[in-house]
């Protein structure tokens, strides 16, 4: 309701900061709610088409690598020749591959229709970023956590909604989903209005920007940036394994039916969405290392203890390990944003990318090791993956006031 008053404020041409933020994260929302269709669908498809976990881990590859293969292409490009018609242009191919997936007969046509749904999302995510950093009035941690709010709310009720309407009904059912589809390129054409007349006072104004954050050498910010991403490869595998086989450990396990487990996953996605707001926030005030900190180190505690869990613990735990972790992502990239000032679409596509880049990966490999040794055992691997967050103890503090006064 929010979101739906602050477009109608865009309509009347008296937007505001928050009223921009609102808007892109709805957009955000519709997006990923399309997004995260396909691996909700998992269960009907490998079903209808005799699928192996490899095929099935071989679709979100498709999907992740569209997803993440152009993501950093179309920053670089962007942070030279803005487009912000852009995002309209995502959710286009979006909605093409929606389509598709819905009628497809083959196992090709299913690679196809991901790989169109994953271009929607490359070309998305670097402008979508740009246009939250552009409205956040300095307060950039708030800014991306609104905006990925709407994200991660998006990839909660995906789930939900393929369980009440795709999942009795059939995958035909999956094209309905294009009238959302349509919903999100007209709130995006009119995001590029602003967009596009907040570009003309940028130009006016020809303000300059540091290459590096100041008092921090190249080597420095290289080396922080590594860790970054190898913090995201932590999270965004362990994510792919409850995303993609979440549904399948439930049913293996404890003989759920195909339908409660993704009401489980939508606990899990759900509790991912509300813990979103905690880290921009919390770093803008406090400073983002010690949010990335307890974001993947802590929920190592949680995720060791997830797969030795009964149904009711396993649930509780899905839904702590939810919170933490989401906190992540926010505090990452606006961190990487400020080591790198002025090139917002190439660290939002690296990093957006590099997460979708994961999460591919991640799902094909954990599905060719779910094929030899049984999902459940994917999971029990998966449990030391958050460990990887000591490596934060290496990132300098970008607190306001520590780091400026002191050379790396």
């Amino acid at each position: 309701m929010i979101c739906y008053f602050a477009v109608l404020i865009i309509m009347q041409k008296t937007g505001t900061v928050f009223a921009i933020l609102f808007t892109i994260s709805f957009g955000h929302m519709l997006n990923d709610m399309l997004q995260a269709v396909i691996p909700a669908v998992y269960p009907l498809l490998k079903t209808n088409y005799s699928l192996t976990f490899s095929q099935i881990g071989l679709i979100t590859f498709v999907f992740q690598f569209t997803a993440s293969l152009l993501q950093p292409v179309v920053g670089m490009y962007t942070d030279k020749y803005p487009k912000p018609y852009s995002l309209s242009v995502g959710m286009l191919f979006t909605l093409t591959g929606l389509l598709l997936l819905s009628f497809a007969g083959s196992f090709t046509s299913i690679l196809l229709s991901v790989a169109l749904i994953g271009t929607g999302s490359s070309i998305f995510h670097p402008e979508s970023s740009r246009v939250a950093y552009l409205a956040s009035g300095g307060k950039k941690g708030l800014a991306q956590s609104i905006f990925q709010l709407g994200g991660n709310t998006g990839s909660a009720i995906g789930p939900l909604l393929a369980a009440l309407i795709v999942m009795p009904h059939g995958q035909v059912y999956i094209s309905w989903f294009g009238l959302i589809a349509l919903l999100g390129i007209y709130i995006l054409f009119r995001i590029g209005n602003w967009y596009k007349n907040h570009l003309r006072e940028k130009i006016k104004s020809n303000v300059v920007v540091d290459t590096f954050y100041p008092g921090l050498t190249r080597k420095k910010v290289l080396m922080s940036l590594g860790v970054l991403l190898i913090l995201i490869f932590s999270k965004y595998f362990y994510m792919a394994g409850m995303t993609s086989y979440f549904t399948f450990y439930l049913i293996e396990k404890f003989h759920v039916t195909a339908q409660q487990s993704q009401i489980y996953l939508f606990i899990f996605l759900a509790s991912v969405a509300a813990g979103t707001l905690i880290g921009g926030p919390i770093g803008d005030k406090f400073g983002r290392k010690y949010v990335i900190w307890f974001s993947i180190l802590g929920a190592a505690p949680f995720t060791l203890l997830l797969p030795h869990a009964n149904l009711f613990w396993t649930s509780v735990l899905s839904v702590i390990i939810g919170i933490i972790i989401s906190s992540a992502f926010s505090a990452i990239l606006v961190y990487a944003t400020e080591l790198v000032p002025g090139k917002v679409g190439l660290i939002a596509g690296l990093f957006f990318g590099l997460a979708f880049g994961m999460g591919g990966l991640g799902s094909a490999l954990l599905g060719k090791l779910a094929d030899i040794k049984g999902v459940i055992y994917v999971f029990k691997i998966c449990a030391f993956l958050p460990l990887l967050g000591i490596v934060t103890a290496f990132l300098p503090d970008l607190s306001p006031g520590k780091n400026k006064q002191s050379a790396a």
